[in-house]
């Protein structure tokens, strides 16, 4: 994908939790091309993916999480490295947000909301995968997963995956949290 574009509230706010908190850099401000008086912020989320946010002074944030509905956006995920996810929850604390962390096997998950109560996951990798065998070592983890009968992958189904391919398996250092079904 190259971008993503959410309805946010006001800027102050959206910068302050995806600038600041998260430490997406806000590269571009323009109007809304198609509607001048709404502000159109860009954010980069690393490798050349965008995250743009249509914001408006005249809207407040919102407390507490979102009810999506059907055809509604329920989260968004970025990637982040393992050695980040300390400093990522600092600010999190600092800013006074809430957050849940579990080891999803393939990746350690922590999730947060935005000041619009949007679900936020940040996902490390567990264990180093090459990006363009990604979907592959996902694929043999899931059929060793399936071949297992365990409800989600686990580490070990990853651990396998990669050396049924032919990678090495080298973890990357993620923090150690419960594992299984949950969030924030």
């Amino acid at each position: 994908h190259d971008h993503v574009t959410l309805v946010g509230s006001n800027e102050a706010d959206t910068v302050a939790f995806y600038r600041d908190v998260l430490g997406l850099p806000l590269v571009l401000r323009q109007p809304n091309l198609d509607r001048p008086a709404v502000t159109h912020l860009y954010f980069d989320a690393g490798d050349g993916r965008l995250v743009t946010v249509f914001v408006d002074e005249d809207r407040d944030s919102h407390e507490g999480p979102q009810e999506p509905g059907v055809g509604a956006v329920h989260h968004v995920a970025f990637r982040v490295e393992a050695a980040a996810i300390p400093a990522i929850r600092d600010r999190l604390r600092e800013a006074g947000h809430e957050w849940s962390e579990f080891d999803r096997g393939a990746f350690h998950a922590l999730y947060t909301r935005d000041n619009n109560g949007l679900t936020v996951e940040l996902a490390a990798d567990v264990y180093e995968i090459p990006d363009e065998r990604r979907g592959e070592v996902l694929a043999r983890a899931h059929a060793l997963r399936v071949e297992a009968g365990a409800t989600h992958v686990e580490r070990a189904h990853v651990e396998r995956a990669l050396a049924d391919l032919g990678l090495p398996v080298v973890e990357t250092g993620a923090p150690e949290a419960p594992s299984g079904t949950g969030g924030l």
